[in-house]
């Protein structure tokens, strides 16, 4: 008689590990998590110091109080600093992959500068006072402005050097154009100083509500385009034979970006390096998948132009230090190290 023997134990089998995916996407709402601790703090920090009681009374029990109309007044700052710091890293990631160039961004290539150059002009030569207006030339200006950059730095035989130096170039030119404008009209110069560094201080609801519907466009245009930009990025005959429309798809790019730069600059004037800075941090630890990139882009930008701006309003109480010259102080060092990279200056 047999005797059946008794069941071997079963090896315990190790949990698998987790999935590229799932940590990007748990970075994804960390992110986000590190992004309403800046909001929080962009409202609480200013020249006059709010605790959190008063900032959860300044936003959900107004009563019209001092502390209440201050909350209310860096709510405005704050919401337009989220929609500013998205804008200007997604574009920066969109010419980044359009170009190839791991140096492209809006302040950098100049776009910035063509639309405060059009805007001062509309203001000072055109009489147009109303964001409404003068909106339109912020789009013309950075329009012209990457068409030209493009062409001076080579067309399709630019490279990421002399792209840099052809938007530097433009940029000092029109920075030039700027600084004669307000020689030439001295009551002009309060008006117009705004626009030479970038700021947000004279965010208001209104300003929020017109550039909105622009830059909601440019970002969901921008975040359509991450797959053919991917196919892009892997040669111009393979994104043909994967089904992408190139000309299409540099067309719309370019689009995204003006519509997104232009809005805003129009709204806060030209804010520099933040769309450099930013892609270069995501791509680090996304890697060259731009269907994370630009999630990750549009969610850490405004953490950074709130931080910077947080910076400003710190360092010389009372007054402040634009969110401009913030940015630019810590970007020029980020650029230097960009162009050293062997990697980068052989490109």
């Amino acid at each position: 008689m047999l005797v059946d023997s008794p069941p071997e134990p079963r090896a315990e089998t190790a949990p698998a590990p987790p999935t590229r995916r799932a940590i990007r996407t748990v970075g994804l709402f960390l992110s986000l998590a590190v992004l309403v601790l800046v909001a929080l703090a962009s409202i609480a920090i200013g020249a006059k110091e709010l605790s959190l009681e008063q900032v959860w009374h300044g936003l959900f029990e107004d009563s019209g109080t001092y502390g209440d109309v201050v909350v209310g007044e860096r709510l405005s700052r704050t919401v337009l600093g989220l929609l500013v710091g998205a804008a200007l890293g997604l574009a920066g990631a969109v010419l980044q992959a359009l170009t190839r160039n791991p140096l492209a961004d809006p302040g950098l290539l100049g776009i910035n500068a063509g639309a405060s150059a059009a805007v001062v002009t509309a203001i000072t030569f055109f009489g147009v006072t109303s964001l409404n207006g003068y909106v339109w030339f912020a789009f013309g200006g950075a329009a012209v402005v990457g068409v030209l950059v493009y062409f001076l730095g080579g067309s399709r035989g630019a490279t990421p050097v002399r792209l840099a130096l052809a938007g530097t170039a433009i940029s000092a030119a029109l920075y030039g154009y700027l600084q004669a404008v307000m020689i030439m009209d001295e009551a002009a110069l309060g008006k117009m100083r705004f626009w030479t560094v970038g700021s947000l201080a004279s965010a208001t609801d209104t300003t929020i509500r017109q550039v909105l519907p622009f830059l909601v466009a440019g970002t969901l245009l921008a975040l359509a385009l991450a797959r053919p930009l991917n196919a892009m990025a892997m040669g111009d005959d393979t994104a043909r034979a994967l089904g992408a429309h190139l000309n299409r798809t540099r067309a719309l790019s370019m689009a995204a970006a003006t519509v997104l730069c232009g809005a805003a600059t129009a709204a806060c004037g030209p804010i520099v390096f933040v769309g450099l800075m930013v892609p270069h941090v995501v791509r680090s630890f996304t890697g060259p998948d731009l269907r994370w990139i630009l999630p990750y882009a549009t969610v850490l930008s405004p953490v950074l132009l709130l931080g910077a701006d947080v910076v400003g309003r710190m360092v010389v109480r009372p007054a402040e230090l634009q969110v401009g010259i913030v940015t630019a102080i810590l970007g020029g060092p980020v650029f230097i190290f960009l162009v050293r990279r062997r990697r980068t200056a052989q490109l």
